[in-house]
């Protein structure tokens, strides 16, 4: 089993603490309108506070003033409505406007740095993003209530949120892939090895396996598996990849042989679903989003488990691993009402809402209290996969440098299922691929 960069204990497995949390209490402040500040000002400004909170507090906090825009996903866009005139309704002494817009957290980065000024207040966003954002002077850092936010989330989802010491986001959800599986074609011990899936005839037409294998952020789940790493053993260190060791090397072997199993087939999204619908699928890998209509598809057969061991050609069984992120929320360094807008980003990732997410989307929470649940987690199959396959994670770097991971990985994926990667080629196109990983930044 790898121990891998930085191991993420989730639900579950591992409760870091319990405290008397809260989803949005806030001491009195009357700094709404005020001009954006940073750094050490802004924390001077907002007022940092150690004290307990309660909720009854939140309906007593000063705002003033404030029209607020919030972005968030597609599919979200009435539950986050909802959640926005719940607070609103908190502050009934204010004059508090909300609008929402619809950008996904993959896109966040990108469309918050097209034009800050004219960017949602409050946005939430993936974890890897977040030194971008910092680096660009695009997050407010988080000056309101920074260590009750640290108290009431899980270490690694506040690690996620900090860069050099700041936290500069709120801990949303967690998130990680796992697997998904007919249990008509495969039994609950079949499904711990992927060697032992591809070797069972599933009949003709059927998919043992599919994966999306030019995706970067699945394909590290093989390299992470086989103990190699990215940007060094802690994720920060950009001149540092060994993608293309020894062991790197035996895991493009097994790589090599997957793309070329007839039992096999590179998936993404769509084409999954529609094979689950059509019943020619064994198994996948997917995260929670897909559950649902995973469900619908395969009604009382729908399983769900970690990721697989893999057997090496010097017959060595490792378990994959995979990326793990969270997704996070985060206030516009040049929104004109901070104050207004860091309540709102607490409120929003307090463990009420991040309740409503883990009911209505099976997003994985990162409140302690909600993360303590073993009950309650244990209920939703998908969400007890993938914190079950949490553990064997790497948390997703978010240096600058990752940007250079995400092409060379597509390539080197598209390079296994077209056939351009070979027995004869592969050591040189890992070189290939690590040294792009690696090249210089623009």
């Amino acid at each position: 089993m790898r121990k891998g960069k930085k191991i993420i204990a989730l639900a579950l497995t591992t409760v870091l603490a319990l405290s008397s949390l809260t989803a949005c209490g806030k001491k009195n402040n009357n700094n709404a309108n005020t001009e954006p500040t940073t750094g050490t000002e802004a924390s001077n400004e907002a007022g940092t506070t150690d004290d307990t909170k309660t909720d009854d507090t939140s309906e007593t906090t000063k705002l003033g003033d404030a029209t607020l825009k919030v972005w968030g996903p597609q599919d979200q866009q009435e539950t986050l409505r909802a959640m926005c005139d719940d607070f609103i309704a908190l502050h009934p002494d204010d004059n508090i406007q909300i609008e929402l817009g619809v950008v996904s957290e993959a896109d966040a980065k990108t469309e918050i740095l097209k034009d800050p000024a004219v960017a949602a207040d409050v946005f939430t966003f993936a974890s890897d993003q977040i030194a971008e954002l910092v680096k660009a002077g695009a997050l407010f850092p988080v000056a309101m209530n920074a260590d009750q936010i640290i108290a009431n989330n899980t270490e690694n989802s506040i690690a996620a949120s900090t860069v050099d010491g700041q936290l500069y986001a709120y801990p949303s959800s967690s998130d990680t892939y796992f697997m998904y599986y007919d249990k008509s074609k495969y039994t609950e011990d079949e499904i711990k090895s992927l060697d032992t899936m591809l070797a069972k005839d599933l009949g003709k037409g059927v998919t043992n396996f599919s994966y999306d294998i030019d995706n970067g952020w699945y394909l590290s789940a093989f390299f992470f598996g086989a103990g190699c790493t990215l940007f060094g053993p802690d994720g920060t260190d950009a001149t540092q990849c060994d993608f293309n060791n020894d062991r790197g090397l035996l895991m493009g072997e097994y790589l090599l042989n997957l793309a070329k199993n007839s039992k096999f087939a590179n998936h993404d999204d769509g084409l999954l679903l529609a094979a689950f619908e059509a019943g020619t699928l064994g198994a996948t890998v997917s995260g929670t989003w897909n559950a649902e209509a995973i469900s619908t598809s395969l009604g009382d057969n729908f399983g769900t488990a970690p990721l697989p061991t893999v057997t090496l050609s010097n017959g060595e069984t490792v378990q994959l691993g995979g990326m793990a992120n969270f997704k996070l929320y985060g206030v516009n360094s040049q929104t004109k009402n901070p104050t207004a807008a860091m309540a709102l980003a607490e409120y929003l990732t307090g463990e009420e809402c991040q309740k409503t997410r883990f009911e209505k989307f099976s997003y994985g929470p990162t409140n302690l209290t909600l993360a303590n649940d073993t009950e309650a987690l244990s209920s939703n199959q998908a969400l007890a996969a993938m914190t079950a396959q949490i553990q064997f994670s790497t948390l997703q770097t978010s240096i600058p440098q990752s940007g250079n991971y995400w092409s060379p990985a597509e390539a080197f994926g598209t390079g296994l299922m077209d056939g351009s990667i070979t027995e004869d080629n592969l050591q040189s196109k890992l070189d290939d691929f690590v040294t792009n990983i690696l090249a210089t930044l623009n």
